[in-house]
């Protein structure tokens, strides 16, 4: 409920109706009123493949990834007798595309990206990683370099931010939505952005001071330096956020109902003792995946789209 207050109240700070309007692409149907594409009622317009092809947010190493999620990939094979192939995608647009194209079966989609792949891509979350005793979430920070002369959120005037992406939350929505409601800063008018792509483009850059500042994903953040890629003393956080959802995971709206089922359970029964997956988001807290609804839990993100101004248009 806080988070949703916060949301609102940023909403009512820049006058955009709190309720501007999230809709799926007409391409797509919601009779239930979950907010997410149903499953076509007619089997000729359902999916079985053979092959199932599965992506990751884009990362700064993918190959990286296909290594960790390889043991979860094996999993989701022996449960649903398929075949399963990491795609390393390249950017949030690439892999909502992906989808709506029907190359792309089941995914993570990072929390910013979420409600456009639910709109534009009929994509269907309906988990995260959570922690062991079931809490869950990231905070956005804003860092800087040590000896930048940023020390505050106000410092950044006149100098260059870099984000991830427009469709990232805590890589852009967020940090837009706060530095103008908190601090009367406005990209451009205020300060130069720079967009880096992704969040471990980001660090790397503050970190070898290519951008003054950057706001980034904590959890992404903490495994970096965690693996060793950056090291603490090179980062400074000048402004953290409240705890916002984390990626969630989900399939698209046209596999059949039995598939969907099979995919959930491949989820929900994956053992994460030993595996790389836990070695790699252990670092941020991760130890299991819990359910979701995008309706509840991507609530707040939809309320900072409103105060941005996002439309869920679809090309």
């Amino acid at each position: 409920m806080k988070q949703l207050l916060m949301a609102l109240a940023i909403s009512a700070a820049l006058s955009v109706p709190a309720s501007a309007a999230f809709q799926l692409d007409n391409r797509y149907q919601d009779n239930d009123g979950d907010m997410v594409a149903d499953i076509p009622t007619d089997p000729s317009q359902q999916v079985d493949p053979s092959t199932l092809i599965f992506a990751y947010t884009p990362v700064e190493d993918p190959a990286v990834y296909a290594e960790v999620w390889q043991e979860f990939l094996d999993h989701l094979t022996a449960v649903t007798g398929k075949r399963v192939l990491f795609y390393p995608v390249q950017s949030n647009a690439a892999q909502i595309e992906a989808m709506r194209a029907g190359r792309l079966h089941i995914a993570g989609f990072n929390t910013g990206s979420n409600p456009l792949a639910v709109a534009c891509a009929g994509f269907r979350p309906f988990t995260m990683m959570a922690r062991a005793d079931g809490s869950f979430g990231y905070e956005m920070e804003i860092i800087t370099h040590p000896g930048s002369g940023i020390d505050k959120p106000a410092d950044l005037k006149g100098r260059t931010l870099a984000f991830t992406a427009e469709t990232s939350n805590s890589g852009y929505k967020a940090p837009s939505a706060l530095l103008k409601v908190d601090f009367g800063l406005e990209r451009e008018r205020d300060f130069k952005a720079a967009f880096s792509g992704a969040h471990d483009y980001s660090i790397l850059g503050v970190a070898n001071k290519d951008y003054d500042a950057a706001a980034v994903a904590n959890s992404v953040k903490a495994r970096m330096i965690d693996r060793g890629v950056v090291k603490p003393d090179q980062l400074k956080t000048i402004y953290t956020s409240q705890t916002f959802p984390t990626t969630g995971f989900g399939v698209a709206h046209n596999l059949t109902p039995a598939l969907h089922e099979k995919v959930k359970a491949a989820f929900f029964s994956f053992d994460w003792d030993g595996t790389k997956l836990l070695e790699e988001f252990g670092k941020s807290g991760e130890a299991q995946f819990i359910p979701i609804t995008f309706k509840d839990n991507w609530a707040v993100i939809r309320e900072i789209d409103a105060a941005n101004g996002v439309e869920y248009s679809c090309h």
